[in-house]
């Protein structure tokens, strides 16, 4: 039993007190009409938070940020960052703030986070507001990414706030909670390289370290551990993102963690059809993020990472590159080991195969699939199905039977276990269609079809009666886009 409390929890200020440089303190707007519209009550026990409290008037005051503890440090924080590869040197929390740090009851310390809560001084003239539909967007994806076993900010509930919010059309206001290991990006060690400040940028990388990665404080050079630590996470990270079809839409430096979280659902999506290129963002015109580029991105965002850390690796300016751009070199490989591993257990093939015959058989696989425009989701569950003897669902999904029953030869010939299969290949993902009925409907006041996708994400490997349609991709017609919301 998770132990809970039903009074206002303790909010400390960390972030707030050891790097002030970088914050702001601020509140949020005033709401006038909140509504806990969903609340993620496995989350909030994990927090020590009482469900029935958070449910009361005080707790929707914490939940938007408008009914603090006295003690109190809300601040928004400042970052820079690339965006979609140019660089702005003051980004920061624009509708955004972090109200404190929590500790949960498993010890852990936890950001409690605000999307959508009003204007602060990062704004860039954007009245820091946010719609109904992308903070519930957001909470179903990373519950989604939380469930599938992907490292990933989480979302404790969406308040709707009774304040329209203006985009193309006039939309209901809502905040989202999010909790998060922390929130330091990239972007924000952009932000104190480039104030020139080195007792603050040194400060950064200490409260990193101690936050998530503690052993690179013994390393002999603990910058450029946090470095190798930060690239590992990042490459794990990103191959659990190609191996369910994952696409960020916008992987800016601002939007990369040193956590190894992912951050900031707004124009993702789950690939249907495999296509390497698929983009669903509006505004990524030239696919800059889409699917199979996640990769490169991920390291050119480490590169970056990698320049503000180079006057604490070493003295030396020429020295400091050249020991930066050794641990760089290991992405690669890294990545390599993490998407080969997770295809290993996708495919169910032994672990006496080796390593180039599993991509061997993926790559295969996967050009087979995108060649005939088969669903990447459909498609591995359905060969689970194969490996324990019934291969025909599996293979009416294609159109080239003589290539895949030449594929399905090769593959039977390893002796492939489904019990892996159905642990690493998913039923249920946020299908975009379904996703989309969910939030129209949520926002028309009908939390029905909201709810029943958030069952079946939340389950995602196991397979229950009443949810077929969940575990069908919807009408592709190439046009489906997404939104960042602001």
């Amino acid at each position: 039993m998770v132990a809970t409390t039903s009074v206002q929890p303790a909010l400390q200020g960390r972030f707030a007190s050891e790097l002030p440089e970088l914050a702001i303190a601020w509140r949020a707007e005033t709401t006038p009409d909140p509504e806990l519209v969903v609340l993620n009550e496995p989350l909030a026990r994990e927090l020590g938070l009482d469900p029935v409290w958070l449910r009361s008037p005080e707790g929707v005051g914490l939940l938007t940020g408008t009914l603090l503890p006295e003690d109190a440090t809300p601040v928004a924080q400042a970052y820079a960052g690339h965006q979609f590869g140019g660089y702005s040197p003051r980004l920061g929390d624009g509708r955004a703030l972090l109200l404190g740090e929590l500790v949960g009851a498993d010890g852990r310390l936890r950001d409690l986070h605000l999307k959508g809560s009003g204007r602060t001084p990062f704004s860039r003239g954007g009245d820091g507001l946010a719609g109904l539909g992308p903070m519930l967007r957001e909470h179903v994806v990373s519950e989604a990414m939380h469930a599938l076993g992907i490292p990933t900010t989480r979302s404790l509930a969406v308040v709707a706030t009774g304040r329209p919010v203006q985009r193309d059309d006039l939309l209901p206001g809502a905040v989202l909670a999010r909790v998060a290991s922390s929130h330091l990006r990239v972007g924000s060690f952009q932000y104190a390289a480039a104030s020139g400040d080195l007792d603050l940028l040194r400060r950064l990388v200490d409260h990193a370290i101690a936050r998530h990665h503690p052993a690179a404080a013994h390393a002999d050079r603990p910058a450029l551990a946090l470095l190798d630590a930060v690239i590992a996470a990042q490459a794990s990270l990103v191959a659990r993102w190609l191996l369910v079809g994952f696409i960020h839409g916008v992987m800016n430096t601002d939007n990369m963690t040193i956590s190894g979280e992912t951050i900031d659902y707004g124009p993702c999506a789950f690939m249907d059809a495999y296509d390497p290129a698929t983009v669903f963002s509006s505004i990524d015109h030239a696919g800059r993020y889409a699917y199979a580029s996640q990769p490169a991105v991920a390291e050119w965002n480490l590169a970056r990472f990698a320049e503000t850390l180079l006057p604490l690796i070493e003295d030396e300016q020429d020295a400091a590159v050249e020991l930066a751009t050794t641990s760089l070199r290991a992405f690669r490989p890294a990545h390599a080991a993490a998407m080969t591993a997770g295809m290993r257990a996708k495919l169910g093939l032994p672990a006496g195969l080796d390593d180039a015959a599993v991509a061997t058989l993926a790559n295969d696989l996967l050009e087979l699939m995108r060649a005939g425009h088969v669903d990447l989701t459909t498609a591995f569950r359905a060969l689970g199905t194969a490996a324990a003897g019934d291969a025909e669902p599996f293979r009416g999904l294609f159109l080239d039977l003589e290539g895949i029953d030449r594929w399905l030869a090769t593959w039977r010939a390893t002796g492939p276990d489904p019990a892996p299969m159905a642990r690493a290949n998913p039923v249920y993902v946020p299908r975009n269609h379904l996703v989309e009925e969910a939030l129209a409907a949520a926002t028309a006041g009908d939390l029905g079809p909201l709810t029943t996708l958030l069952d079946a994400v939340s389950s995602p490997y196991d397979e229950r009666p009443g949810l077929e349609r969940h575990a069908l991709p919807g009408p592709d017609d190439g046009t489906y886009q997404t939104f960042c919301g602001t």
